[in-house]
């Protein structure tokens, strides 16, 4: 399918443009800039997130891949700032389903959110090589491409819209395109429960010859979601 045929197909209203910044990566995925130098990261889907943009700022080989990349940077900025409100509006109803020890209030996290759509859109019209349109669970990586995988806030997450073949499919995509590892955060779905089909999929992945363990992070915002999956090729 052409990029021409995929922009017709997709519907951008029903697309969260939403990210989480650099630092936010870091403790989500508990890495440091000094872990990630030298290697070649995948963020997949990397939505508004600010992680790609300065990420490679740093020196770091990072590419970003999401299905709202097919649509121009001045678009999702746009409709980023359309979602920010939306979300932060909703938040002020819902504040008792989060922590409120890493952001302070909702303005400090809509301030977050703002920041790294700023940061996403400018790099996206300045390295526009970086942000791939993907339409998930097809990737179109080579096998083994990048050191290392991370995946926040889709899998799990959706498990009321992603069935447990989707996430099946797209976990052997990801470990596919990758030589080490995949990290996914969080663990939980938009509830804040364990996501009920979690240890299957360790089993599956065991069984696949993978190394698996759930790690506590430092970050929690979201109640309960306070630990990644790091699934290590043997």
């Amino acid at each position: 399918m052409s990029i021409a045929e995929q922009r017709k197909k997709l519907d951008l209203d029903r697309i969260i443009f939403i990210g989480r910044t650099f630092k936010e990566y870091l403790d989500m995925f508990s890495l440091s800039v000094e872990e990630l130098s030298g290697k070649k990261v995948l963020d997949c889907p990397s939505g508004a997130c600010s992680f790609t943009a300065t990420g490679n700022q740093l020196g770091i080989d990072i590419t970003g891949c999401d299905i709202a990349y097919y649509h121009s940077g001045e678009e999702l900025h746009n409709k980023g700032l359309q979602d920010i409100e939306h979300a932060m509006e909703h938040m002020e109803k819902v504040k008792s389903n989060y922590r409120w020890n890493y952001f302070k209030n909702v303005e400090n996290l809509k301030n977050h959110r703002l920041s790294a759509l700023k940061d996403c859109t400018n790099d996206m019209k300045q390295s526009s090589e970086q942000y791939v349109p993907v339409t998930l669970p097809s990737l179109p990586f080579g096998d083994g491409e990048f050191d290392i995988v991370l995946s926040a806030h889709f899998l799990f997450t959706y498990a009321d819209r992603l069935d447990y073949q989707f996430h099946i499919t797209t976990l052997d995509e990801l470990l596919r395109v990758t030589k080490k590892e995949v990290r996914i955060f969080p663990l939980v779905d938009l509830e804040g429960k364990r996501y009920e089909h979690l240890d299957k999929i360790i089993h599956y992945l065991t069984n696949n010859g993978c190394t698996v363990e759930e790690v506590k992070v430092s970050y929690e915002f979201q109640q309960n979601a306070h630990s990644m999956l790091k699934i290590r090729l043997s």
